[in-house]
């Protein structure tokens, strides 16, 4: 199971100094809290994508890419890609691009973004926000397995004879990951084509999550990629630590109030109660997420929430430790113990690269 943490790139002032960081000093920040994440043993670092403020992250493949120029096993990832407003066109070479660079460690979450705006600045019609996610994946899963595409469809020009440049590395895309809070659309397009499935549940109640994946892994299994319980399952969550959960509270309360995420709504402590959010210590963090597989199942991802809402990175880094050191090695073997063999791992590229050898190899073999 890979764990690791995702950032929304805010920027945020902090309600205990009145500080707001510079856009510099938060870009530069992300690369050291990403740098940290390695360090501390966590496998996965994402980050979203935003075009206004108070968010810095416009470009997550430029970020990733100096990230991974620093990073020897993380593995790179998106906790948004606007499917909906981007040029699938640009995904393709974008990634592939990063895909080369970092040798492979590169994943791409895709998803409609929760800003109605970034439509229009992009000229599209938030009206038709599911048929795009439809059609620009088609498209995009079509470039980065065809050499030559001849392509048309409703919400750009034509292609003829195009082809993608660079090739994804060693012809094998990166992983997708369709992302959704709500949309049981998405659910549904993860499951058709065989790739993950990210609910990130940080507003929502079990309940409507355990909904969403269960129908993902009900249509997985329908459109005969494994059974129900190998579809391929992530997990958004947020996480505030201290050794004392009093003090926890206490500290992360201002943090909570102000935070431009869910902040001036409901109370930490409802908060806390009816979604994921976990404030208090390691052993309650630890207790929280051995939970969640037993409304999801066994899963194949789980990403954090650290580095949000004005919390100075002196702090998450301090958080990151504390996950590093009495969180995730609890967990990874606790998840172990309790997941059957014939479940898969989450998908990387040397087991897709593997995955796609042997299947060459039976075709030859066949052939011969």
């Amino acid at each position: 199971m890979q764990f690791g943490i995702f950032s929304v790139s805010d920027i945020t002032t902090d309600p205990t100094t009145g500080r707001t960081p510079t856009e510099a000093e938060r870009i530069k920040d992300i690369v050291t809290i990403a740098k940290h994440a390695e360090e501390v043993g966590l496998d996965v670092f994402a980050l979203g994508e935003h075009h206004n403020e108070p968010f810095f992250s416009s470009s997550p493949t430029t970020t990733l890419a100096y990230i991974a120029a620093q990073t020897k096993t993380l593995q790179l990832s998106t906790a948004t890609t606007l499917i909906t407003t981007n040029d699938p066109v640009k995904i393709a070479e974008d990634f592939a691009m990063l895909q080369h660079l970092a040798d492979g460690r590169v994943d791409l979450t895709l998803g409609r973004g929760n800003t109605g705006p970034v439509y229009p600045w992009f000229g599209k019609d938030i009206r038709a926000g599911i048929p795009l996610a439809i059609e620009n994946y088609a498209l995009l899963h079509q470039l980065w397995r065809e050499h030559v595409v001849d392509w048309q469809g409703k919400f750009r020009t034509p292609l003829q004879s195009f082809t993608s440049t660079p090739r994804p590395l060693d012809e094998v895309p990166p992983f997708v990951w369709h992302g959704s809070i709500r949309s049981p659309e998405i659910a549904e397009q993860a499951a058709y084509y065989g790739d993950g499935f990210f609910a990130n549940h940080i507003f929502w109640p079990k309940e409507h999550t355990q909904r969403m994946v269960q129908l993902y892994r009900q249509r997985y299994a329908h459109y005969g990629h494994g059974s129900a319980d190998q579809a391929i399952v992530g997990l958004g969550g947020q996480v505030f630590m201290n050794k004392n959960s009093q003090d926890a509270v206490k500290q992360f309360r201002p943090y909570f109030d102000n935070a431009p995420v869910y902040g001036h709504g409901p109370t930490l402590e409802d908060f806390s109660r009816e979604t994921p959010l976990t404030v208090g210590s390691p052993q309650q963090v630890i207790d929280r997420t051995l939970g969640f597989r037993e409304y999801v199942g066994d899963y194949q991802r789980q990403l954090w929430l650290m580095d949000h809402a004005g919390l100075p990175v002196k702090t998450v880094l301090e958080q990151l430790d504390i996950l590093g050191s009495e969180v995730v090695p609890v967990l990874r073997k606790e998840f172990a113990a309790l997941k059957p063999a014939h479940v898969p791992d989450a998908p990387t590229h040397a087991s897709l690269l593997a995955a796609k050898l042997a299947k060459d190899a039976n075709k030859e073999e066949v052939q011969a």
